[in-house]
């Protein structure tokens, strides 16, 4: 009896002694997995349609969307088209309401641009808002016609009060295109589930611009205004779009970092 219980005494001791070795961790962890929702986010511009509405010489549609690739990072892009008529004015205040206009033109054509947002806004636990910065790759076709122009005399000998009469037959220019790089900066804010209201400016960069031989292109569909001597064109959106859930993922944990070795 004695030579069992010496046997068992000896082995709880060597087990106790193993035990020992373990450093008993007791700083709680969190288990939980916090999983991010991946999707494709779709909708329109909203700022074209109202000035569409508002404005009889302009008309335009654009589709937005974009999809998330990593946590911060998303494939974008804008489809649309644009159909506007300009005149410009002489800038003086003649007799004749029509004596100040230089030229008529309306050009009309469609545009695609495609590139990536990074998102910098740092979001609560299931909150999908976004601050973003961006490039997009863009691309236009369009046609322009020249509805009527008049002719700038300087001397104004034979037509003291207006501009010499120059034509109103229409003439058409067609397949016209351009290519410009843009700068992105906006927002999207979650308005209710799944919906978004975002609002972006956008500076471009002319990279091409065909034109025809005897008419420059002064209005890009996309790009807005051509101005003399300048490649630098100016453009924003407000879009309003829904995002349709593909999938969750799980956000990769950070690696603790390493205590510094005592010397």
């Amino acid at each position: 009896m004695l030579k069992y219980f010496i046997s068992t005494s000896l082995m709880l001791c060597f087990f106790m002694g193993i035990s020992q070795d373990k450093t008993i961790d007791l700083q709680p962890k969190d288990t939980t997995v916090y999983r991010q929702i991946y999707g494709i986010r779709a909708g329109v511009d909203l700022s074209r349609p109202i000035l569409s509405f508002t404005d009889e010489n302009y008309t335009g549609f654009e589709i937005v969307g974009d999809y998330r690739l990593t946590h911060n990072l998303y494939i974008a892009a804008e489809l649309g088209n644009e159909k506007k008529t300009i005149e410009e004015q002489l800038g003086n205040n003649l007799a004749n309401d029509n004596a100040g206009a230089l030229y008529n033109y309306t050009t009309s054509g469609n545009y695609i641009k495609l590139g990536v947002d990074y998102n910098t806004y740092g979001n609560w636990y299931g909150e999908y808002n976004s601050i973003f910065v961006g490039g997009r790759f863009a691309y236009s076709t369009f046609d322009q016609t020249l509805n009527s122009y008049s002719i700038f005399d300087s001397d104004r000998y034979w037509s003291p009060n207006q501009l010499v009469s120059g034509s109103n037959t229409p003439i058409d220019f067609s397949g016209l295109s351009a290519t410009w790089l843009e700068a992105v900066l906006g927002a999207k804010v979650e308005l209710f589930a799944n919906f978004y209201l975002g609002a972006s400016v956008r500076l471009g960069f002319l990279i091409t611009n065909k034109e025809a031989d005897n008419f420059k292109n002064l209005w890009i569909p996309g790009f807005n205004k051509v101005t003399d001597n300048s490649r630098f064109g100016i453009g924003y959106n407000y879009s309003l779009t829904y995002l349709l859930p593909f999938y969750k993922k799980a956000n990769k944990k950070k690696k603790a970092e390493e205590p510094n070795e005592v010397e």
